[in-house]
């Protein structure tokens, strides 16, 4: 059982937050709003599956005395057990929504998403899958409101990608697609296939949060080389007319961003210096988790992101997610962008490793 007195304190904190809010300070300051906002909506959360929690404690302490004093009614005594039963019946979930929504935020979660799909092995085919992940990324995004956006791309003559790179903007994006990264596997028969057999290739997936003015990544020009070249590909006839693209290379750690999507060679060197700077933070980030170690599963992939976490099964429709042993037939509707299913389990997987690691000690 969580400790109420816990669960009070940390509600405590809401007329704080809520008067942060309308101070002149954090009105004046963007970041510092949006978090307090996220704060905001994240305690009235634990607030509400609170009252959830101690309408149902209350209820079962009132049916045990309930017992206790009717033990020569048979009548009464039948009606409270029920009563209790029910109760504790409740209980277990309503202490997970509580223990939930007291875990602390993962900061990175509500920033944008940057993403990159490399064709792995299959040549031809394992490009067209790329786009097919592509395809199905944007459909989703386009059924949820969250914004994409191509940066470079790397396309085939038979309309595949060897690689694309690509932004999803919305509130909450990295957290919605952060256990993507990694390797996701194809088995169909390829359109290239003229036999009809079933062909085993693969893509991989990256994706990083972007980074933002928090995370004070510094960039001197002295630690740059910046190539301009002419752009081209699926900006159309075009963008070819000019040398507008850009390619970064940031000399201490050899990582690179490349984007050609502007026509504009000042927009294309911003977005470029903007994926570069997700690309550290993200390499600092699994810098960081190797040297501390993790306890639970990281969903998100292993650092050189080349584990298989998927396999996509076209002759039987099936979709198996082998970090969780999630299999859905519905890959039909799956590569149309029909994505919740499949995010919904691997965050609530996710979520009950971060309860039973991080607040397992504060339960009973």
């Amino acid at each position: 059982m969580i400790d109420p007195a816990q669960i009070r304190r940390v509600l405590g904190r809401i007329q704080e937050v809520e008067a942060a809010l309308s101070a002149p300070a954090v009105l004046g300051n963007a970041r510092l709003y949006r978090e307090r906002v996220r704060e905001h909506a994240g305690l009235k959360k634990l607030e509400s599956v609170a009252a959830v929690y101690f309408k149902l404690l209350e209820d079962l302490a009132g049916s045990r005395e309930l017992l206790a004093e009717g033990a020569g009614d048979p009548e009464l005594a039948e009606l409270a057990r029920e009563e209790a039963a029910a109760a504790e019946a409740r209980l277990p979930e309503a202490e997970r929504s509580v223990l939930s929504a007291l875990l602390p935020p993962e900061p990175a979660d509500a920033r944008n998403a940057v993403f990159e799909i490399r064709a792995g092995t299959g040549g031809e085919e394992a490009a067209l899958f790329a786009a097919v992940l592509f395809r199905m990324y944007s459909k989703y995004c386009d059924s949820t409101g969250l914004k994409l956006s191509i940066l470079d791309a790397s396309a085939t003559e038979l309309g595949g990608y060897k690689e694309i790179l690509f932004t999803i903007a919305g509130e909450g994006a990295y957290g919605t697609f952060k256990f993507e990264s990694g390797g996701h596997r194809v088995q169909r028969v390829p359109e290239t296939e003229a036999q009809g057999r079933i062909h085993t290739s693969a893509a991989t997936v990256i994706v990083f949060p972007e980074a933002d003015e928090a995370d004070e990544i510094d960039l001197p020009e002295s630690e740059l080389r910046v190539d301009i070249f002419c752009a081209g590909g699926h900006g159309g006839q075009g963008v070819n007319t000019t040398y507008s693209a850009i390619r970064i290379t940031h000399l201490p750690t050899g990582l690179v961003a490349q984007c050609q999507d502007e026509r504009s060679q000042h927009r294309n060197k911003e977005k470029a210096l903007a994926v570069l700077k997700a690309r550290i933070l993200d390499q600092r980030r699994q810098a960081e988790e190797a040297k501390l170690g993790k306890a639970r599963l990281d969903l998100r992939g292993s650092g050189d992101r080349s584990q298989r976490i998927r396999t996509y099964n076209f002759p039987q429709n099936r979709m198996t997610d082998h970090r969780i042993n999630l299999t859905l037939y519905s890959l039909d509707r799956i590569v149309e962008g029909d994505l919740a299913p499949l995010l919904g389990a691997l965050q609530a997987y996710d979520l009950e490793q971060r309860v039973a690691t991080e607040l397992g000690g504060g339960a009973a």
